[in-house]
């Protein structure tokens, strides 16, 4: 348990810190996953309204350092293939 003024502080915001983590992963994890939902329907229109809504969550989470950026960059790559072969 901490002791001094300092740690305790340093506790408070690494339990706020980590609660806004765990909710932007949250929120990255549901976007990708509605998206591959719509992909998986084969529905090009659902896929290419939720692509720009993706792409931006998926840059906060890296930005924010909730994911590193070149799994981003994947992340977005694969979703971009895919909706590119869909509307073909």
């Amino acid at each position: 348990m901490a002791n001094t003024y300092s740690a305790i502080k340093r506790m408070r915001q690494t339990e706020r810190r980590t609660e806004v983590n765990r909710q932007s992963k949250s929120r990255l994890r549901h976007q990708i996953r509605s998206m591959r939902r719509a992909l998986q329907s084969k529905d090009p229109a659902a896929a290419a309204t939720l692509l720009p809504k993706t792409f931006s969550i998926i840059d906060r989470s890296a930005k924010l350092g909730v994911i590193k950026k070149n799994t981003a960059a994947r992340y977005k790559s694969k979703l971009h293939l895919r909706v590119k072969a869909l509307s073909a």
